[in-house]
């Protein structure tokens, strides 16, 4: 058995097809993990939500911010009418309510006990342990989960907040922890985030850092696994592995071997 992680695929359907035959990925012994943005921009949302829905147990997913941009949009347009073509086409499709119910219980965070891996689509704010994260995480899964599901994600959100802060409740709660897991790439050491901000590591304003880069994050024991952020590009470290490798954007779809550290890439959209 061999466990993947893969990054950004944002509806890359064809380079996702290439990718799998790369590794050879065996759907009854290998396992596929994913750090968000399966669907967007790429062309072919439905196509990749059924191959990956169709892998079952076999495939991870932590919800990136498109994946909760095209939940949204179907609470926002319950009759399908979204001005997104490849959401459309999502939503017009016979089996839309058992891929979408499926996406919607996946986690913001997921955390690997045997490779002391932890697992998010964008990252971590310097005060969070990665048990606080899984706790964070949870509150949204839950609220996902529920009948209420539509409006929670109607108020997911927003600029703000920036900052997360324990006494925070309600919806503002949620939408700090979604902004957080699903969109962060630069804080400052209070944990405030710059949404705007989308450059590569240096490009940034004062006093902001990479959200990994700060000395004392209570995170620095383990190592974190995250997409999302194309101009950082897939980058392998001790503490991190960085893997949207803008395949959406020409670059490459990248898949990392756990157990050996092996990459293996094909050309993105466009190549």
């Amino acid at each position: 058995m061999a466990i993947y992680l893969i990054g950004d695929i944002q509806c890359c359907f064809g380079p996702l097809q290439a990718l799998l035959d790369k590794i050879r990925f065996d759907p009854t012994r290998d396992r596929l993990w994913s750090c968000g943005d399966l669907v967007n921009r790429g062309g072919q949302s439905l196509e990749v939500l059924r191959l990956l829905h169709s892998l079952g147990a076999r495939v991870s997913v932590t919800l990136g911010n498109h994946d909760l941009h095209l939940l949204a949009e179907r609470a926002r347009h319950p009759d399908g009418a979204s001005r997104n073509r490849e959401f459309r086409e999502v939503f017009d499709a016979p089996d839309s309510d058992e891929l979408l119910d499926w996406l919607a219980l996946q986690p913001l965070a997921v955390w690997s006990g045997r490779h002391r891996l932890l697992r998010v689509h964008a990252g971590v704010p310097p005060a969070w342990t990665w048990q606080d994260t899984l706790a964070r995480a949870a509150e949204v899964s839950q609220a996902l989960a529920s009948e209420r599901r539509d409006a929670h994600l109607l108020k997911l959100y927003g600029g703000g907040p920036r900052r997360w802060d324990d006494r925070l409740k309600g919806n503002k709660r949620l939408r700090a922890i979604t902004n957080i897991l699903t969109r962060m790439r630069f804080c400052d050491v209070s944990g405030r985030c710059d949404f705007t901000q989308t450059g590569p590591p240096g490009s940034q304003s004062k006093p902001y850092l990479p959200w990994y880069r700060h000395r004392h994050r209570q995170t620095r024991d383990v190592r974190i696994a995250f997409g999302h952020w194309a101009a950082l590009g897939f980058r392998v470290r001790k503490r991190y592995i960085a893997l949207d490798s803008g395949a959406v954007w020409g670059g490459k779809l990248t898949a990392y071997r756990l157990a050996d550290g092996a990459v293996f890439q094909v050309a993105g959209k466009g190549k």
